[in-house]
């Protein structure tokens, strides 16, 4: 029995076993509403394997360690994850995507009629790093979308305290008027917070340490700061509202200045060689029609 033979009857027998032990256990019932509750928001490949990722997830939860559970947890709160997914989902997902990639790989040589051990293991590595690849992706747009809407969100809490309204009416605020985004949620997720009973210094911290954002850790030091000093909340709101403005603009500055380099690469390999061919075609054949060449 060859090394080929071996790879496709594992990787067929992976993913047989997967996809019959969800079938079954979402025809029994066995998973738990909660899980499947958390499932509704997320992404449609998610929603699909669902099952089978709850119910392979207690199995791969033995295998995680303290230090790699905490990663993916953090890494998990800072794309807004956490409330529905745990680590062990994530690995879980990880195991089904390898299984299915590795699956489809076989399926797709086999008609083929090509071997190739090597190609269903890369395929598998890559399936299997692509629900972590979208957890950093997704991890970045609330990055940059809440970098840039936190000036717009803090005018708006200058605003409100400066008409008369504490720092959590002035929160409320904008939860409820601030543009729909990253920033909208975590604000809804602090006031979600304090209503359930935890102090609002403690939410607040509790964002900073979830979004792990510097101008975020700014903001929400300069508050706890200035509510326990019992200085005036106003002057402090505009000026963070200033710098982080200006920080913004800083930002937008260094990818401008950053472009032409990054435009370097695409440049020499794919615009610079057609624009040559182009330009000698005609000497070369001029050249080749006289004989020189």
């Amino acid at each position: 029995m060859n090394a080929w033979l071996v790879v496709s009857l594992g990787a067929t027998f992976v993913g047989v076993v997967l996809v019959s032990w969800g079938l079954l256990d979402a025809g029994s019932g066995a998973s738990a509403p909660v899980a499947l509750e958390s499932a509704e928001r997320l992404p449609w490949t998610w929603r699909v394997s669902w099952p089978i990722v709850a119910r392979l997830a207690p199995v791969v939860a033995n295998f995680l360690g303290v230090a790699h559970r905490e990663r993916l947890r953090d890494a998990l709160a800072r794309a807004a994850l956490d409330a529905r997914l745990n680590p062990e989902h994530l690995v879980a997902g990880q195991v089904v995507a390898a299984a299915a990639s590795a699956s489809g790989a076989v399926a797709a040589l086999a008609m083929l009629g090509w071997s190739s051990p090597a190609t269903v293991l890369v395929v598998a590595t890559l399936g299997a790093a692509l629900p972590r690849m979208a957890l950093r992706d997704r991890i970045l747009r609330r990055r940059h979308a809440i970098l840039r809407q936190l000036p717009h969100d803090l005018d708006l809490v200058t605003l409100s305290v400066e008409a008369g309204l504490n720092l959590g009416a002035a929160l409320a605020n904008a939860a409820a008027h601030g543009p729909a985004g990253a920033l909208r949620d975590e604000w809804q997720r602090v006031l979600r917070d304090v209503h359930a009973g935890q102090p609002r210094h403690d939410a607040l911290r509790a964002m900073s340490a979830r979004l792990a954002l510097p101008a975020v850790s700014n903001v929400v030091a300069a508050l706890v700061a200035a509510e326990r000093q019992g200085a005036s909340l106003a002057p402090i709101l505009r000026a963070q509202a200033e710098q982080r403005r200006t920080e913004r603009f800083l930002r937008a500055e260094k990818l401008a200045m950053e472009a032409p380099v990054k435009m370097l690469l695409p440049l020499v390999l794919f615009i610079f060689p057609g624009t040559f061919a182009i330009l000698l075609f005609p000497i070369v054949q001029r050249l080749l029609f006289e004989g020189v060449l």
